[in-house]
């Protein structure tokens, strides 16, 4: 027996073995069919009997045999009352959108919830009118309500929220650092560059042309980074609940940390002008941006300025603000020589250049949603994600060479059966990927740059992006194919990743930087742990893009039967996905807004046929919203115009409709039934 615990990040669904031996084993992955036999789609919280196949990654894929009414589960929802009113029961609706059915609430099992007021409870056993049943446990607040959206994606999600007593007692007790055993940077103009809203500060940059005339044209930056270790020790309180978090998590309205605000945004934030202590990488580069050497040091700063990557942005432009201006030639100049170099070395090494634009929803200060719009994309961030790798880099080389354990950031290989479906696609769209085994990045960026200037310049750079592998953790290097990499650990943010905190200690520990290193026999625990912050880092961005969705949803719903440009964005057998120009928001077309026959599903070709008219992934459409759910995030949309001509649904010809004896057409009874 197995229960549905949630949906990953791809929209699969995932279950776990239920019985009581088993509550604390652990288990591979397990991958359920979204359908049943005779009973309609599968939501989280369902208990099935299903039968197991095991696929070659050694994870498992079930598909269900029959539904239990087991009872158990959690579910999630809006609790809507009955006519009766605050006396009588009720159902909830819930929050997920695979869920098949409403619960009913009995009375006595309300809890004092109120219409229109989101709810957790708990699924029972047994069904009322055909309804499956559930018991309110806790009340969340209205749906209305302006911090709703992100508190949904919370609870959904299962985030932790809140940070023990003696976590956040050591926090509030912790210390401004001294100069101690550290190297005193103070004197160095060390800036931050983030975006305008950013609130905690964990990286800082340098850099000036290196005076080693056996390097000419060559740099030398500094990368320095929040001391977390400092405070944060191992298998103490403050670590055991970053542990259990795994990274922070952001919304518009508001940031799930991974340590307590004393620390996220005070003590381990380098805030301008004021000492923390850091550990800091020093590089050499050469002309072309190769790593020519590396140190690391644990030092103690002071940031000159807190920048924003607009407002550099504009100093780069040749336009600084007066807080940039004195700075010009100190910071400004020599970080652009460095990134400069440093953008050489990437596109030599042939990394991965995706560039899909990503939507920013800004609210209003009453909560709701104000606009969404592209996120802004400057080189500003190019340069801090340049010296970031950078640094990156360094640090699992160093790591390595000491022989010493490491958290790598890893990415694979595309999967070959992914990379077929790819080439038989982009073969549709007159692009030919190379059939070799052994691709590189260089290859799809061959890809990219063939589509850039073309229509479907969009589609092609999802189509790419879903064909990568998944990057995570693991104690094992196999190298980042993206980035075009041979050994890769992430080091730059260990305020909101633990995976950066583990780094921290084992360099630390490594070259005999002072406490808070790891401790002997740490490394042992490294492939548990991988796995857990792999998975957190995936509830993360499952939650960022659910509460992304609702916003959205919440924010159209008040444009019901509006008309907007879109593109096919996803094909599957019940429908076809589109994105929004305007928005970039998802929606869908069901399978049964089509008209006309039963739609043919190609997988491979990705391509829904109805009737003679066939839908293809990326063409251009216009649809009209019908519905907006902002309790789910999901949006329904009917087809008007494919490429410029309007669309007709297909009429079942005599051929589909059901035929009656000696080959005539059934004749129609009483509201259109046949008989």
């Amino acid at each position: 027996m197995l229960e549905v615990e949630r949906i990953d990040s791809d929209g699969e669904l995932r279950a776990r073995p239920v019985q009581p031996e088993a509550a604390d084993a652990l288990f591979p992955d397990i991958y359920v069919s979204p359908e049943t036999p005779n009973q309609g789609a599968l939501g989280v919280g369902d208990r099935v009997l299903a039968r197991l196949t095991q696929r070659a990654d050694g994870s498992y894929q079930a598909s269900a045999i029959r539904v239990l009414d087991g009872g158990g589960g959690r579910l999630l929802g809006r609790f809507i009352a009955d006519d009766i009113g605050d006396a009588g029961g009720g159902r909830i609706q819930p929050a997920e959108r695979r869920a098949r059915s409403d619960y009913l609430v009995a009375p006595e099992q309300r809890g004092g919830a109120v219409a229109g007021e989101l709810v957790l409870a708990e699924m029972l056993p047994g069904r009322s009118l055909g309804l499956p049943r559930a018991r309110v446990s806790e009340r969340l607040g209205a749906m209305d309500a302006p911090r709703a959206i992100s508190l949904l994606a919370i609870h959904a999600n299962f985030i932790p929220t809140e940070f023990s007593d003696a976590a956040l007692a050591a926090a509030a007790a912790a210390g401004p650092p001294t100069l101690g055993r550290r190297t005193d940077l103070r004197a160095l103009p060390l800036v931050t560059i983030d975006g305008v809203d950013a609130r905690d500060f964990d990286d800082a940059v340098w850099a000036e042309a290196d005076s080693d005339p056996d390097n000419p044209g060559g740099w030398h930056i500094l990368v320095a980074i929040a001391d977390v270790a400092h405070y944060v020790r191992a298998d103490e309180a403050l670590d055991r609940d970053a542990r259990e978090r795994g990274n922070s998590v952001y919304f518009p309205d508001r940031v799930v940390p991974m340590l307590p605000e004393a620390l996220s945004n005070g003590l381990c934030s380098l805030r301008p002008g004021e000492e923390r202590a850091c550990l800091a990488v020093h590089l050499y580069l050469t002309a072309d941006g190769e790593i020519r050497r590396h140190e690391f040091t644990r030092g103690l700063m002071r940031s000159a300025a807190r920048l924003n990557y607009g407002q550099f942005q504009k100093a780069l432009d040749g336009h600084p603000d007066d807080a940039l201006k004195p700075l010009m030639a100190s910071v400004v100049e020599p970080l652009w020589g460095a990134y400069s170099a440093l953008a050489a070395a990437r596109r030599k090494r042939g990394a991965l250049e995706l560039e899909l634009p990503e939507k920013e929803v800004k609210l209003a200060p009453d909560g709701s949603v104000e606009r969404i719009s592209d996120a802004p994309r400057y080189d500003s961030h190019k340069l801090i994600e340049e010296f970031m790798i950078a640094a990156n880099v360094a640090a699992a080389q160093t790591l390595e060479a000491k022989q010493a354990a490491c958290v790598y950031r890893v990415h694979d290989q595309p999967d070959p059966a992914k990379l077929e479906n790819l080439r038989e696609i982009l073969a549709g769209l007159g692009l030919k990927l190379s059939v070799s085994r052994q691709l590189s990045a260089a290859n799809f960026n061959h890809i990219l740059a063939k589509a850039a200037d073309g229509p479907d310049h969009h589609v092609v750079s999802m189509l790419v992006l879903r064909a990568q592998a998944r990057a995570e953790y693991s104690a094992h290097n196999y190298g980042h194919f993206g980035l075009g990499l041979k050994r890769y650990a992430h080091f730059t943010s260990p305020i909101r990743r633990y995976a950066d905190l583990l780094v921290h200690r084992a360099l630390i520990a490594a070259l005999d930087l002072g406490e808070g290193g790891l401790a002997g026999g740490g490394e042992a625990e490294f492939a548990e742990i991988c796995t857990h912050i792999s998975e957190t880092e995936r509830r993360a961005v499952a939650a960022e893009r659910d509460a992304r969705e609702r916003y959205i949803a919440a924010y159209l719903g008040a444009r019901l039967g509006a008309d907007f440009a879109a593109r096919i964005s996803g094909v599957a057998r019940f429908g076809v996905f589109i994105e929004l120009d305007e928005s970039g928001a998802d929606g869908l077309i069901p399978a049964r807004a089509l008209g006309g026959t039963r739609p043919r599903h190609d997988p491979r070709r990705q391509t829904l046929s109805v009737g003679a008219s066939v839908l293809s992934l990326g063409e251009r459409v216009v649809v009209r919203l019908v519905e907006a759910d902002a309790l789910t995030g999901g949006m329904i949309f009917d087809l008007l115009e494919v490429n410029g001509k309007s669309w007709q649904q297909p009429r079942q010809s005599d051929k589909t409709r059901p035929r009656a004896k000696h080959g005539k057409p059934a004749k129609r009874g009483k509201r259109g039934k046949r008989k």
